[in-house]
């Protein structure tokens, strides 16, 4: 008797499942393109596959196999500088760690240490890699999401500025560099000028231009002493100072869909890997050991989803999500993921209990959902569902994802 429930209600999700197409071949999806994979990582069913082996743009559902990456080769807390000290200097080199005086986590660990010594030598020969990932926006130079990539990254790589009763600019050393304007733009392109509204009220974040001198004036002005920019590092093993826990960082950066931080746990992992700093590196390890048997190997160009360039298929996002739920525990895993709250169409959805957890990933006319969904049953499946090339609102293209989401929670 309890087999033959079980046979009936799977034919009846699947039977429900195909009626539910109605929502998922509408005229809404005309002229787009979408994929959709739903699996049962327990029973190893596939309970719903559209398109699920075609290459879509991902924007920051990549951030999953960021996270993936990290996950495997990054230790409990980040890497924070590599050392050395030789007679009276102490050489430092940068690990890519995004958290240095960051606008959100404020770490100051490196810069207690760095107090404790009188002579620095700053070694930046490691970062081997583009400040800009291949395919980002040209115009995104002054924008919040955008920051360049480096091997020492100090406060987020951002000036934050507002106003109270006086100008208020992180960090301060950036101060003389502002100007007041109505111009669109928030900084010149090419030089650390920026740009403020003196009508505004708003605080700002703007990427500002990194390079040896810049990070060195940081440094200098942070720590009052003289730094020197260093051609080598003394040969033989380095020692290397730890900031913050990385599950802080992944968490934020899964939460926040924060690009800055993705773009250097890419960093970080290369550094770990070997002596340089270089997306590539991190992405080709894990691509060629832990994921290995994917079947469509994606076009992966960045740690964030900034770019266009990236191609990746529901498949290999559910293949990946898998290997996460086979090997975290799920309240860590859970907790990594953001819940994802459906639109609100009517009053009574705001008391809607959660269960999405999952990446988001939007670029115009793209938008994509992957991750975990608990049904009502207390069943856990997988899914990655991708939008490409839709001309409609993105608004409603996720109340049509939902209402497919809610009828798997609703009946499986």
């Amino acid at each position: 008797m309890k087999f033959f429930l079980l046979i009936f209600g799977t034919l009846l999700f699947f039977t429900s499942c195909k009626n539910s197409k109605y929502s998922l071949d509408s005229n809404l999806y005309k002229n787009s393109f979408k994929g959709v994979l739903v699996i049962d990582p327990i029973k190893k069913d596939t309970l719903y596959n559209h398109n699920s082996t075609k290459y879509f743009t991902p924007a920051s559902n990549t951030k999953i196999f960021t996270l993936y990456s990290s996950l495997h080769i990054l230790p409990n807390k980040i890497p924070a500088l590599k050392y050395s000290i030789q007679k009276d200097t102490l050489y430092i080199q940068g690990t890519g760690d995004p958290t240095l005086l960051h606008p959100y986590f404020k770490d100051s660990i490196a810069i207690s240490f760095l107090k404790k010594h009188s002579n620095i030598a700053l070694n930046t020969s490691n970062f081997k890699d583009n400040k800009y990932g291949p395919g980002w926006a040209w115009e995104d130079y002054d924008t919040y999401y955008s920051p360049e990539k480096n091997g020492l990254p100090i406060y987020g790589n951002v000036l934050t500025i507002h106003k109270g009763n006086n100008l208020i600019a992180t960090p301060n050393y950036f101060k003389d560099s502002i100007t007041f304007s109505n111009l669109p733009k928030r900084r010149e392109e090419h030089t650390n000028m920026f740009y403020y509204n003196s009508a505004s009220t708003d605080t700002i974040t703007t990427p500002f231009i990194t390079n040896n001198n810049v990070i060195k004036d940081l440094l200098e002005d942070i720590l009052q002493k003289n730094i020197t920019i260093s051609s080598r590092l003394p040969e033989g093993d380095k020692n290397i100072l730890y900031s913050v826990a990385s599950d802080s960082v992944y968490k934020r950066m899964m939460h926040k869909s924060d690009n800055f931080l993705a773009e250097q746990l890419m960093l970080v992992s290369s550094g770990v890997l070997t002596d340089t700093l270089k997306f590539k590196i991190a992405k080709e390890y894990i691509l060629e050991t832990k994921l290995s048997n994917l079947k469509q190997k994606p076009r992966w160009v960045d740690g964030s989803g900034l770019s266009r360039y990236n191609l990746f298929t529901p498949e290999s996002m559910v293949y990946v999500l898998h290997e996460l739920y086979k090997n975290l525990p799920k309240e860590r895993l859970y907790t990594l993921f953001p819940v994802v709250n459906a639109p609100k169409i009517k009053k009574e959805d705001t008391m809607q209990k959660p269960y999405l957890y999952a990446k988001s990933g939007s670029l115009g006319n793209n938008y994509c959902l992957s991750g975990y969904l608990i049904t009502n049953s207390g069943k856990t499946v997988i899914f990655s569902f991708m939008n490409n090339h839709f001309v409609r609102s993105s608004s409603d293209i996720k109340k049509e994802m939902h209402q497919f989401f809610e009828h798997i929670r609703d009946t499986y």
